[in-house]
């Protein structure tokens, strides 16, 4: 079944890939009625850092954002799980969380979070905005360069 949200999202280039696999004693996602918490997920392409090291050292503004763009299709990829394949249950994105391997002066972290919620926006419009948090991290799993979760709340 392909949903209303992932034809918005192809019509714009972008597909969902396979949900990640947890690679640790966690869940990729939890219900707790008709909200749903996601599991933060890296930038990764088929299983591997799309993008390693530091922002701005070793990658610019626009490849962070693009692998916060990556996370978010991961992030979509594990809500189709939790909605049995059906992303036009949402209702809406609640809350978003960015982290950011970043270089200790790097001032534009929430820019680089941007990457996500502009995806979120583009795949749910008014419904996709959220309250976020964007930290730059001295690390990140693997040396990703973009880590992020969120909290969706599904329709009743």
């Amino acid at each position: 079944m392909t949903s209303s949200v992932e034809k918005r999202l192809a019509a714009h280039g972008f597909q969902l890939p396979q949900a990640p696999i947890a690679t640790g004693n966690y869940l990729p996602f939890t219900r707790d009625g008709a909200v749903v918490y996601l599991a933060g997920q890296t930038n990764d392409v088929a299983g591997d850092p799309h993008l390693r090291g530091k922002v701005p050292v070793d990658h610019g503004l626009e490849a962070a954002q693009e692998a916060a763009r990556i996370c978010a299709l991961n992030l979509l990829a594990c809500l189709k799980l939790a909605t049995d394949g059906d992303l036009d249950c949402v209702d809406r994105c609640l809350s978003v969380r960015g982290y950011v391997n970043a270089a200790p002066d790097f001032a534009l972290v929430p820019a680089v979070i941007n990457g996500a919620s502009d995806l979120f926006a583009l795949a749910f419009g008014e419904a996709g905005k959220h309250a976020r948090t964007s930290i730059g991290v001295a690390t990140l799993p693997r040396n990703a360069l973009v880590e992020v979760d969120a909290i969706f709340k599904l329709k009743t």
